[in-house]
């Protein structure tokens, strides 16, 4: 048996916008101008501008990864936390209450600043360090090891 189609479409067909209101009222995105970023540079152009005025253009500029120094840097707190284990491992070494640690071996490149110093340590192989990590390590009664440039 033939299911038979609802008579107001019928009715409709022929008729300019077939009871949705205007023309484009019952496409995909005709309501609302397109889908996404559609007529961002024409009719909705002042509504991107408005949420993002740097949409467009360019902005900055992205170093060469040749140029950028990828170091392997620590805060000189979690040095002297991790200093027991280093022992442990046979990372570094201990005499009387002074910690020998050799941060070329650890793979450290640069020693920050940050954290707590409660150990006396005596640093080996730094390739950079801050001057607040050196005045916590020297100010405890530690040493540095630097290379002379």
């Amino acid at each position: 048996m033939q299911k038979r189609k609802s008579k107001k479409i019928n009715k409709m067909r022929g008729r300019r916008a077939a009871g949705y209101g205007f023309s484009a009222g019952h496409r995909a995105s005709g309501q609302r101008g397109g889908k996404g970023m559609a007529g961002s540079k024409k009719h909705h152009y002042i509504k991107v501008m408005q949420e993002n005025p740097r949409y467009f253009g360019k902005w900055g500029f992205k170093r060469p990864q040749k140029v950028i120094d990828h170091l392997v840097t620590l805060n000189i707190g979690d040095i002297d936390e991790a200093a027991d284990r280093l022992v442990e491992r046979g990372a570094a070494t201990m005499t009387g209450k002074r910690y020998n640690i050799d941060i070329s071996k650890i793979g450290i490149d640069r020693i920050l600043g940050s954290g707590k110093v409660t150990r006396k340590l005596n640093l080996v192989g730094v390739k950079a360090i801050t001057p607040r990590a050196r005045e916590k390590v020297t100010g405890i009664g530690g040493t540095i090891d630097l290379p002379e440039e």
